[in-house]
């Protein structure tokens, strides 16, 4: 079997071994470790499962190991590029949970910055743990995928020296270099609108932004103008400069996170229309699926902010207003977080789906296009540029092979 070497720079540069397995390892550990009470209770329901049960579920998995065959090249193409995706995700992930996820003994370095906790708590009180739950499961996406390609003898994707973006000074941001920015985004709030009207982008439809946000950060990029210690009022202050900033931070993430998973949701869809071996087709669809859930919680979040009490947040520095979209029309109306039906197969009626689902708008290379404009990459280097979309390149022209 062909041994392909997907780390960059992979002929100049030579990764030491252990410190690649290990680090599978680690976030492997991690991730079971943060739900190591499931084990109990998976123990104790165990004994009420019938052996018959057990043996038909072996049954199915070697009748979809014989019907899926071997995964072609294009299946490989399609995984290493989702592996990157998934790394990058892990990535700005990471960077959340430090300055305002939930810490714990498997995430001891989680929510440092109790300020900025306090204006994501006002989105919801519940937003710690998400963020930190989002986190290990973007982390586990990507050790399951690198795993399972070097189990087909494939090389495991590693983005590691591209790792060279200075992380922000503020309070949880560390001192390890990341691979994304989100000190200054620009968020294309446009998935709002989209998942309200029954017009589809796959036919053409076109949306504005619900909410303007331009070179706006989506963590504190400052202790001064932000200071960690301080906390927020659930309403915060309109005439407090500082509240005000860190709670248009705060909002800004929120839409942020419901951003980078609906393109998830959209990528991994297209993604699955053109494996060819079951097995990897199982990978993408049970892995997009958890994509679509993230969407939909970030969804019902990004909401708190343009409605009552917080609407009308301002941030002093950049403008970014979030105004109240409560306004009477469906169209914004906060609470309508489920995808309204639309237009899907010609001539048939509308229905509730993930959109959009082509190459030209969800494909990988439409991927790496949308995070550009987010400025999620700005700084990195032409080769972050090239390594990236020679993977994006490779998985859109994969193509679905039977027989």
């Amino acid at each position: 079997m062909t041994v392909h070497d997907e780390r960059a720079n992979a002929v100049e540069t030579t990764a030491a071994p252990e410190s690649r397995d290990e680090h599978l390892q680690r976030i492997w550990d991690r991730v079971v470790g943060r739900r190591a009470f499931l084990r109990q209770a998976g123990l104790a329901s165990a004994v009420a499962v019938p052996a018959s049960a057990i043996v038909a579920s072996g049954a199915s998995a070697k009748r979809l190991r014989r019907a899926g065959d071997e995964p072609t090249e294009g299946d490989f193409a399609i995984l290493r590029f989702l592996c990157a995706a998934e790394i990058i995700e892990s990535d700005l992930w990471s960077q959340y949970a430090g300055f305002g996820g939930q810490a714990s003994t498997e995430r001891p370095n989680d929510g440092q910055n109790g300020f900025y906790v306090s204006a994501l708590q006002n989105l919801d009180s519940d937003m710690p743990q998400y963020i930190s739950d989002n986190t290990d499961d973007e982390e586990s996406h990507q050790a399951f995928i690198n795993a399972y390609l070097m189990s087909k003898g494939q090389r495991p994707v590693s983005l590691e020296p591209f790792r060279r973006l200075l992380p922000s000074p503020a309070t949880g941001g560390g001192s390890k270099k990341v691979l994304t920015n989100l000190k200054r985004l620009n968020v294309d709030t446009s998935y709002y609108l989209r998942y309200r009207a029954e017009t589809n982008p796959d036919f053409g439809a076109t949306f504005g932004q619900a909410v303007t946000i331009k070179n706006q950060p989506a963590i504190p990029v400052s202790d001064t103008e932000t200071p960690p210690g301080d906390t927020i009022t659930a309403v915060p202050v309109p005439n407090d400069p500082v509240q005000q900033r860190m709670q248009a931070i705060a909002n800004t993430a929120g839409f942020h996170f419901g951003m980078i998973e609906q393109g998830g949701s959209s990528l991994y869809t297209t993604m699955a229309l053109k494996a060819s071996s079951l097995e990897v087709l199982r990978i993408v669809v049970a892995i997009g699926g958890v994509e679509t859930n993230h969407f939909s919680l970030w969804h019902d979040k990004a909401g708190n902010a343009v409605a009552a009490p917080l609407a009308g947040v301002t941030d002093p520095k950049t403008g970014t207003t979030f105004p109240n979209l409560n306004t009477g029309s469906e169209a914004t109306q906060t609470n309508l977080i489920l995808p309204e039906p639309c237009e899907f197969i010609p001539g048939l009626p509308a229905c509730s789906v993930v959109r959009p689902t082509i190459d030209a708008l969800a494909g990988a290379r439409a991927a790496v296009k949308g995070l550009t404009n987010d400025g999620l990459f700005d700084g990195q280097s032409d080769d972050f540029f090239d390594f990236i979309e020679r993977l994006a390149r490779e998985a859109d022209a994969a193509t679905r092979e039977i027989g």
